[in-house]
């Protein structure tokens, strides 16, 4: 079973259940002959620090991999990326506590241009230092190919639509789809 613990662009925030990524890996999954179940978790407007308030409720299903997509809102927030830093690393420590077995995956998150360079450079290098730090899978950014694309987003700019969501699954499944291979090889 693969947890998918995030924000609402894991939800799938204003489409269908089936529409969302989480599912539509799980679909990939299948296809490739590697049949997984998926559960999201996602919840709107999560923050890293409400993420770590709500990770031992989630824990309570077990899983064979625990997909961590958190910090988008902290971004868009301006929120302090040693906050997010320290909150991740709580996080996983949760995880390998709760479920030591599990492999724990992370999603690269952006903060967008209007807070600064420095900003968007000390945000952006948290995922990679908590990654090496903790020995997690890293997914690239979870929205390339997709932010900034109007045709591809919802009506806010923010939100992949369901075309958008489509390329979000391809750019997880290709980073998942080894970490799934390593548990059934």
């Amino acid at each position: 079973m693969v947890l998918f613990f995030g924000t609402s662009l894991t939800a799938g925030l204003g489409l269908e259940p089936e529409e969302a990524f989480p599912l539509l890996v799980e679909k990939m999954a299948d296809s490739a002959g590697h049949p997984i179940t998926a559960v999201n978790a996602g919840l709107s407007g999560e923050t890293t620090a409400g993420a770590v308030r709500r990770i031992d409720w989630v824990l309570r299903t077990p899983a064979d991999v625990i997909v961590l997509e958190v910090g988008a809102n902290d971004a868009l927030r301006g929120l302090a990326p040693d906050a997010a830093r320290a909150n991740i690393e709580t996080i996983v420590g949760a995880v390998r506590r709760k479920q030591p077995q599990a492999k724990i995956v992370l999603v690269q998150m952006e903060a967008p241009p209007n807070f600064g360079n420095a900003y968007t450079r000390a945000f952006r290098s948290v995922y990679a230092d908590v990654a090496r730090r903790e020995s997690l899978t890293l997914i690239p950014f979870l929205l390339d190919g997709v932010a900034g694309v109007a045709r591809f987003n919802q009506a806010d700019g923010i939100h992949p639509n369901v075309e958008g969501e489509r390329i979000v699954a391809a750019n997880i499944w290709r980073a998942l789809e080894p970490v799934i291979v390593g548990l059934t090889g």
